[in-house]
């Protein structure tokens, strides 16, 4: 392949954001279909992490006053902890998953060249 300068009538088809955009969805999704346990497991290990922003300091407050000063915030708290246990649970689900789909497409190879 010989390589040279573009012809000047002509233009590049590359769009960068476009593609960009592209190519990082596509690499989320092989993500999500092959590492399970490392894709949720790092969506719930953000929304614990903002749990516990939001919740140390009403704890270490209701521990000290024995009072709950924001309450709609120690809700969301609960809930992002909530959401994190679901993600890891999905995370764990669907390793299992593909586990369990990797072992049968080997058993069914393993029975493909046990015919010859």
């Amino acid at each position: 392949v010989s390589y040279g300068r573009r012809a000047e009538d002509s233009a590049s088809k590359l769009r960068t954001w476009k593609d960009g955009g592209r190519i990082l969805r596509r690499l989320l999704v092989l993500l999500q279909e092959n590492r399970p346990i490392f894709f949720y497991g790092t969506i719930g290990s953000v929304f614990l992490v903002a749990a516990l922003a939001l919740g140390i300091p009403i704890v270490t407050t209701f521990a000290r006053t024995g009072l709950v000063p924001r309450l709609p915030t120690a809700v969301l708290a609960a809930g992002l902890t909530a959401i994190a246990a679901i993600a890891w649970t999905a995370g764990l689900v669907l390793h299992s998953v593909m586990r369990a789909r990797i072992e049968q497409k080997r058993l069914a190879y393993l029975s493909y060249a046990s015919m010859e």
